[in-house]
């Protein structure tokens, strides 16, 4: 809704004007803030096209931090793994390879890299339509959080350049402003996410039987059932099975074509691996 201003302007003895604008009204028109409910977005294929970390990836490679060949092998063999399995061995020793890789590294320094890529890479894949339904919830006075097995760097630049409250994500050990090569706790998946939603309505003062959920895969089921309302987008077979026989919102904002396909950037967009996207980059470092 437009904001509404009233404009008064005055001329001074020598023919001047002076204008002033009355902000009430538009105050008035802002929605009070709504601090019992809040709406948690899952990112990979929910918010974001494709999976973030391969973005970051494809970015890194322009960078020459490794190839774009890399990159290529690493999307398929995320394909592969999606459709055959989850295994939580393949995931731990995709998490391990990852943290290696940025053993080290500055945390200011990844974060600078995020903002780039974002700007340059990820933010013409945000869905619109799932942006504009991230809006309602903002301009319905509530908070706004990404909840992403991204790293919680990645997960906190998005949502500041989407206007978000914040972001709960993979969080990795630092010390002396760099990383250690270690997780703080888990990798942010499956159930770990419902577990941060619950802690975070505990510290924020949040009713979950009034807050909303919003995700693509099933993997996500524990969020979207630990809320009031919960929303399917782009689905997977899985997720929209489940969404149809609990009478969910499913809004699919791909189009038919490429719904139908299983797309590399889809199929990666998991997130199981938050870190598997630089396992050929390590293993092209690892062999100089």
């Amino acid at each position: 809704m437009p904001r509404i201003r009233k404009v008064t302007v005055s001329t001074d003895a020598q023919g001047h004007t002076a204008g002033w604008v009355s902000t009430d009204l538009e105050a008035a028109l802002i929605a009070k803030p709504d601090p019992g409910a809040a709406a948690f977005f899952d990112l990979d294929n929910t918010l974001m096209q494709g999976a973030s970390l391969y973005w970051f990836a494809r970015g890194l490679a322009a960078r020459r931090y490794f190839t774009a060949r890399d990159v290529a092998r690493f999307a398929w063999q995320q394909a592969r793994f999606r459709l055959v399995s989850e295994h939580t061995g393949h995931i731990s020793g995709a998490r391990d390879i990852a943290l290696a890789f940025f053993r080290g590294w500055k945390v200011e320094e990844v974060e600078r890299l995020a903002e780039e890529i974002f700007d340059e890479l990820m933010a013409v894949r945000i869905w619109p339509g799932t942006h504009a339904l991230a809006q309602t919830h903002l301009d319905d006075g509530q908070r706004v959080w990404l909840v992403t097995a991204a790293p919680i760097e990645i997960g906190r630049v998005i949502a500041q350049r989407l206007g978000l409250t914040g972001a709960i994500g993979t969080v990795a050990e630092v010390s002396d402003g760099a990383y250690t090569g270690r997780l703080v706790g888990d990798l942010m998946h499956g159930a770990a996410k419902a577990v941060a939603v619950r802690q975070l309505a505990v510290v924020e003062g949040l009713d979950l039987r009034r807050c909303a959920a919003y995700s693509d895969s099933a993997n996500d089921l524990p969020m979207l059932t630990c809320v009031g309302s919960a929303v399917a987008i782009n689905p997977d077979a899985a997720l929209r099975r489940m969404a149809r026989a609990k009478g969910w919102q499913i809004r699919d904002f791909r189009t038919a074509r490429k719904a139908a396909r299983i797309a590399v950037p889809v199929a990666i967009a998991t997130g199981v691996a938050a870190g598997a996207v630089l396992t050929m980059a390590v293993r092209r470092r690892a062999a100089r």
